[in-house]
């Protein structure tokens, strides 16, 4: 139960820690910036298609018109989008994320030693108790 305690409290440590604040204020400046992008991109995208017909079915080559291209530029988008994240990513909140994640790591790996270390004591001390109970029990053959 206590370590239960001990690893929440970590936990909430860490959610509370300046750093845990800068990555999660780094994460939302892009993410809710370029959501909105896209959301207006795209609302642009499904209104020109249903109130400017005439733009939208003007044909660029062939028979490829700009509603179209504006379709296959939404998929571009969403891809551009997700590279651009990745590096992003990468560069500003990945080297952080791995800094907190590593500190959580090393206190869970010092808590497994801990709790080692105590089952270790512990079965070293049953183990004495044990030695002694043996050694003080009085053998009636023995004592002969």
């Amino acid at each position: 139960m206590t370590t239960e305690t001990t690893s929440t409290d970590r936990y909430l440590e860490v959610q509370r820690s300046e750093e845990f604040a800068g990555l999660r204020r780094k994460l939302r400046n892009f993410v809710f910036p370029m959501t909105i992008a896209f959301f207006v991109w795209y609302a642009l995208y499904v209104l020109l298609s249903a109130y400017a017909r005439g733009f939208m079915s003007v044909k660029l080559v062939g028979n490829i018109n700009v509603a179209l291209l504006f379709g296959l530029l939404q998929f571009v988008t969403t891809f551009l989008i997700a590279w651009y994240y990745s590096r992003y990513a990468a560069r500003e909140l990945d080297p952080t994320a791995d800094k907190i994640g590593g500190e959580l790591d090393d206190a869970l790996a010092g808590r497994i030693r801990d709790r080692e270390a105590a089952a270790g004591a512990d079965r070293e001390a049953t183990a004495t108790t044990a030695t002694t109970t043996e050694s003080t029990t009085t053998d009636p053959e023995a004592a002969k």
